[in-house]
């Protein structure tokens, strides 16, 4: 409100507010004034010219022309904004159906919304004016429809835009269906610019109207509105040009208010619409164990697991056979540089792939339960109670249109059977279990009044609204300053403690991983290249792209009178992996075998895989030297 109001204080927010507020008094107030003498009959003033009594003149009954076009603003106006409500309706309707329809009958509607998109929208209405007939009636539903097309298409990437936002993603998680997505997460954030649409649109609404009542095809006698008064005006535009005039001028006037009107809308939206002293491994706290293959009681088993999308010319697997188990209570770090596929893992993990993505495994079970082969609604149940997620961005993790404390009573009303009310109690008890100040005001507070850490709380605590047996934090420190990463993952251990969740952290930075995880994987181009214990991470880690992460981290004993160290080239595309071992054109230990064959990951003792030819076991050998194999282009 205090942005619209700055708005309407500029000269174009002044002139749209008084000129709407103008148009539509005259709405209703003229038919109660000028009524009457817009109806009164005279034959003794048949079709005069303007004059002081008849401003336009008269018509072929001796009607005032001036009072007609006045009274006529309420039909001229209420039809077209009826018209819209139904574009505008009909359009968010087929827009938004692609996210809760199958795939192939979501491809139809799009389909059929593009065909129609291509063509021009008089021309719609024509042909929809014909499909529905004649009259005023046929008009509204004409224009109505005709309109709906392009309404549809800005749905529909308004709502693509938005279905890809971790809050998203979390209501998904917690087992919220797609029709309850669609109407709590993602029309709610889209719908001020469908309101900008609607307001200009109201205007091209009312135009079209005039055009076909102006063809004999909208409105008819004994009713009246400003395309017919046009078009009995135009008869008589060589003896009494103001005949046609006015209702021509009413039409601009008015579509110009609802044009101002959008603009302005448009305008007061407009301005809405590496440290590394972290957490230190606590003393005296055990080691989990890490967990091998056939452990009965691991929390996820990944086997084999591959993430792939189409592409024009074929498929780019950004995620390749990566295989891991994590159990009870144990905390596993995921590292390597952007691009990785570590993020795409935990998503698959969850089953958050959407279509065209299509995942595969020999294995995905999650609590003992195969998360490819159950129905989604099942999984949604299981994830939601005992999955909890932690998004990268803090910003965007909660829906900003919905306060904090309903956000979390979501998860216990879908799946705890609990009232509005208990839902709103469990939230604020689970906000103050991850140390939000003053939880009960908190909770009823919204995600923008919210500092990024407690933001990034709040998500940990809409994860323990269930009985979480899995986190998946995916970077939760970015963009997070010292003091508040320290917090997080303070919090993240302590969770973990308390409930004996497992953990799996994602992450760029290895110094948060090797502090906070018993278990590092190393990722590089979608798939596990090393598996060890984070402990012996600087001492025993043997492939060179471990080592290469490691020597690159900025030491504060370092010479500074050294370059910083750098991983030179850069990872390959999936679209373009090489035949052999990704890493080998950026590997200075990389022979003819290495670039042929792709080595697998194997034991080299109990607790540590690694996938090399020639693994590294000189722990004195520096991986960032500048006698490494070059790479064309880069740097």
């Amino acid at each position: 409100m205090r942005r619209l109001r700055a708005v309407l204080r500029t000269p174009l927010g002044a002139c749209a507010a008084i000129l709407l507020l103008f148009v539509l008094a005259l709405a209703v107030v003229a038919p109660i004034v000028w009524g009457a003498q817009a109806t009164a009959v005279d034959t003794d003033a048949i079709q005069q010219g303007p004059s002081g009594a008849h401003l336009l003149g008269t018509d072929a009954l001796g009607r005032d022309l001036f009072a007609r076009t006045l009274v006529a603003t309420r039909l001229s106006i209420g039809l077209a904004l009826l018209a819209m409500l139904i574009g505008v309706t009909v359009g968010t309707v087929l827009g938004t159906a692609p996210a809760v329809l199958p795939r192939r009958a979501g491809r139809v509607v799009v389909a059929v919304v593009n065909i129609a998109v291509a063509f021009p929208g008089l021309l719609l209405a024509l042909f929809f004016a014909v499909v529905f007939g004649v009259g005023t009636t046929g008009a509204v539903l004409a224009i109505g429809f005709a309109t709906a097309p392009g309404f549809a298409r800005v749905a529909q990437t308004l709502s693509a835009s938005v279905a890809g936002r971790d809050y998203v993603a979390a209501a998904r998680i917690a087992g919220a269906g797609r029709l309850r997505v669609l109407v709590r997460h993602v029309l709610p954030n889209i719908a001020e610019p469908l309101v900008v649409n609607a307001t200009i649109g109201a205007g091209a609404a009312l135009l079209s109207f005039a055009g076909l009542s102006f063809l004999g095809i909208g409105v008819q006698a004994p009713s009246y509105d400003w395309g017919r008064l046009l078009g009995d005006g135009l008869n008589r535009i060589y003896t009494n040009p103001a005949a046609a005039l006015g209702p021509g001028v009413a039409v601009v006037v008015a579509g110009l208010a609802f044009n101002l009107c959008g603009e302005t809308i448009a305008a007061a939206l407009g301005h809405r619409t590496p440290l590394r002293r972290l957490l230190s491994r606590a003393p005296g706290r055990p080691a989990a164990a890490p967990t091998r293959p056939d452990d009965p009681d691991a929390v996820l088993r990944v086997e084999g697991l591959s993430v792939r999308f189409p592409t024009p010319t074929g498929w780019a697997e950004p995620v390749r056979g990566v295989t891991f188990t994590l159990g009870a209570g144990e905390a596993v770090g995921v590292v390597g540089e952007s691009g990785s596929g570590k993020s795409l893992t935990a998503l698959a993990a969850a089953r958050l792939i959407e279509r065209p993505g299509e995942v595969t495994a020999g294995r995905l079970e999650f609590a003992g339960r195969p998360l490819l082969s159950v129905p989604e609604r099942e999984v949604r149940t299981l994830l939601g109670t005992s999955l909890a997620m932690v998004f990268q961005d803090p910003t965007t993790s909660f829906n900003p249109t919905r306060r904090i404390g309903r956000q979390l009573a979501e998860v216990a009303q879908e799946h705890q059977g609990l009232g509005r009310r208990g839902a709103l109690v469990r939230a604020i008890e689970r906000l103050a279990q991850v140390r939000v100040p003053a939880p009960t005001k908190r909770a009823h507070q919204y995600p923008h009044e919210f500092s990024g850490g407690m933001r990034q709380r709040a998500m940990i605590g809409m994860g323990l609204m269930g009985t979480p047996r899995l986190i998946i934090a995916d970077e939760p420190t970015t963009a997070l300053d010292v003091t508040v990463q320290r917090q997080v993952l303070r919090l993240l251990d302590r969770v973990r403690r308390d409930t004996a969740a497992a953990v799996l952290l994602i992450s760029h930075d290895i110094a948060v991983v090797t502090q906070t995880c018993e278990r590092v994987l190393v990722m590089y181009a979608g798939r596990i290249v090393e598996d060890l214990p984070a402990a012996e991470l600087a001492e025993r880690a043997q492939h060179p792209y471990t080592r290469a992460l490691l020597a690159v981290v900025p030491d504060l004993a370092a010479d500074r009178d050294r370059p910083l160290g750098v991983i030179a080239g850069r990872p390959p595309e999936p679209t373009a992996l090489p035949a052999g071992c990704a890493f080998a054109q950026r590997c200075r230990y990389a022979t003819d075998r290495c670039r042929s064959a792709d080595p697998q990951l194997a034991p080299v003792t109990d607790d540590h895989r690694v996938a090399c030819w020639h693994p590294v076991t000189d722990p004195g050998a520096d991986d960032t030297a500048d006698d490494r194999i070059p790479v064309e282009g880069t740097a």
